[in-house]
């Protein structure tokens, strides 16, 4: 496994998206002198502006970098950027602020791990609630633990998605209240590419292009990342995520909630025979690179019925016979969970060296990569691959602002970001949320009829939407 240096990464670059409810879009460039505006002139953020949404929306570039140069190593464009990064699309309120160089400042998370424990999952709007009491508390934390004031921000970066809208609002009001109050550039960034651009934070040798597999409560996604903004979905889920199947077998077991399904699953997995049940592993007859673990699921809560396990019993109280027994299910479940990750990672890498002779390198991000024994199991795929895997350490797997910060800079560099947006902005203003918003473009081959993925009201690819700009310009 490749070495977790806290330094810097790669590119740098920030984006301006503007989608339209249709797929048609029109384009218009403007010319930004320089990355920070001049605070005695405030600029109002036009109309269609990325984190507006608009009848007639509209995808502004500024200062366009070449493909070539995004791709580049940060450390020689400058490292005087300092962005404060504000994640809320699901259960934890974040924020952080990092410099260019590679460096963190800050790194806050409020958990909302009582709430969790308390409806055994996320409740979206009790979620939202949660988010609006400690958000302002958790910014300020962030800039006062940096010793930076918000007129030393180069810009403020928020998610604007994929999660849950009511959630996703919390965060990028707040993004756009300091951003209008203070003059500031504002970057929406897309919270999967972020999973995934944060290990070139932590590891300088990561250059484009690499593989990804991002995996967390609600996603399931194998990419290959050719370059900034430019991503090959190879695999997606096609009904829940492993982040979910840990979640939800989890609380079926009996187990602590407030540590989340994943660290619970694998401390009581150390106890039990992993070959003890004999699940069977999701999709073989599939040849593709997509997964599925609702099946996973009903083999599990079947296996827990025929052992007459009580959830309403915690774990801390069941007897030994009966700890024995989750502790199987629990071990088996994790044993075919990761190994269904492995084998649809063992056929992307050969799909993604196919199209890119020259990756070196698999980034395995999101929450559950945290996971030891998945980090385990996925440097055993990668190695026999001659590849190296790459993961962030645990607090840049779980949803925090660094990495909202970080993909900030790298698109901020490239010069896509909006302007301040206005500073007198009614509450009530129209925020473009994406809650469905895939990242990248899918490969042909990695099509599935089965998926039984919902296509309304999905907002265009990042990557599409990045192309798009990029022939304009051209």
């Amino acid at each position: 496994m490749v070495s977790l240096v806290p330094i810097l990464s790669s590119t740098i670059s920030r984006l301006n998206y503007l989608p339209k409810p249709s797929f048609y879009y029109s384009f218009r460039a403007i010319r930004i002198p320089q990355p920070r505006y001049q605070r005695s002139c405030p600029t109002r953020s036009p109309p269609n502006s990325s984190l507006n949404s608009s009848s007639a929306g509209r995808l502004s570039i500024a200062n366009l970098n070449s493909p070539k140069s995004i791709s580049e190593n940060p450390a020689n464009i400058g490292d005087n950027l300092v962005i404060l990064g504000i994640e809320t699309s699901c259960d934890d309120t974040a924020a952080a602020v990092v410099r260019s160089n590679g460096e963190i400042l800050s790194q806050v998370v409020s958990s909302q791990a009582d709430l969790l424990a308390r409806y055994g999952g996320v409740a979206p709007k009790m979620a939202e609630e949660a988010h609006a009491q400690v958000i302002d508390r958790v910014v300020h934390e962030a800039l006062e633990k940096a010793n930076v004031e918000e007129l030393d921000l180069s810009a403020v970066a928020v998610t604007i998605g994929p999660g849950l809208s009511l959630c996703l609002r919390v965060g990028v009001q707040k993004a756009r209240k300091i951003a209008g109050t203070f003059n500031l550039p504002i970057v929406g960034v897309h919270h999967m590419e972020a999973h995934a651009l944060v290990a070139r934070l932590i590891e300088p040798e990561l250059q484009f292009p690499f593989m990804a597999l991002l995996i967390s409560g609600g996603h399931n996604l194998l990419v290959l990342a050719r370059d900034l903004g430019q991503y090959i979905q190879l695999g997606t889920t096609i009904d829940d995520a492993i982040g979910e199947a840990y979640d939800k077998t989890a609380k079926w077991l009996g187990l602590d909630m407030r540590r989340s399904g994943g660290p619970a699953i694998e401390e009581l997995a150390c106890e039990g025979n992993a070959e003890s049940v004999n699940f069977s592993v999701p999709m073989k007859q599939h040849k593709d690179c997509n997964f599925s673990y609702a099946g996973l699921k009903t083999q599990v809560r079947l296996a827990i019925g025929s052992k007459n396990i009580n959830a309403e019993i915690p774990i801390s109280s069941a007897s030994i016979e009966d700890r024995s027994s989750r502790a199987d299910i629990a071990a088996s479940f994790q044993r075919v969970a990761v190994l269904h990750l492995e084998e649809r990672c063992e056929r992307a890498i050969e799909w993604a060296l196919k199209i890119e002779p020259s990756i070196k390198y698999l980034v395995v991000s999101g929450g559950v990569a945290s996971n030891q024994y998945v980090r385990a199991r996925l440097s055993q795929v990668v190695k026999n691959k001659s590849l190296e895997l790459v993961c962030p350490p645990p607090s840049l797997c779980t949803d925090n602002g660094v990495m909202i910060a970080w993909t900030g800079i790298e698109h901020f560099r490239a010069g896509r970001f909006d302007p301040p947006p206005p500073a007198d902005e009614a509450e009530d203003t129209i925020l473009d949320l994406r809650p469905r918003w895939p990242l990248g473009e899918e490969y042909d081959k990695g099509k599935s009829e089965a998926r039984s993925l919902r296509k309304a009201r999905i907002h265009p690819s990042l990557t599409s939407l990045i192309q798009a700009s990029l022939q304009q310009h051209c």
